[in-house]
């Protein structure tokens, strides 16, 4: 599962972010502040508190979440470009998996 978001207000995130840390009752002291200055540094740090991979998947039937990982970059996103085309990436793989990976493809898809 891949996810492209379009950050409009990385202020208005990183606030969200903080009202949910502090919020948060059962965080530890030494780690609220770490989480603090961790999503006031990174608006990438800040969504990963508001979004939780399992909250995502949870509730959908057929589906058990085994591992979420973060990654981010900033890109220059244009939906209309013909440079974007849904699941390139996609078809790339699964030349380099080769009937595995499409096997693979299939049960997951």
């Amino acid at each position: 599962m891949e996810l492209v978001v379009e950050i409009q207000s990385a202020d208005a995130v990183t606030g969200a972010a903080l009202r949910r840390i502090e919020k948060d009752a059962d965080m530890p002291a030494d780690e609220r502040v770490h989480a603090k200055s961790a999503v006031t540094e990174d608006t990438a740090e800040a969504l990963a508190y508001l979004v939780d991979p399992f909250d995502l998947v949870g509730e959908v039937p057929g589906v058990e979440l085994a591992q979420a990982s973060w990654s981010s970059e900033r890109i220059e996103y244009d939906p209309d470009s013909p440079d974007w085309e849904f699941y390139e990436d996609d078809e790339e793989d699964e030349e380099e998996d080769g009937e595995d990976g499409a096997e693979e493809e299939r049960r997951l898809g």
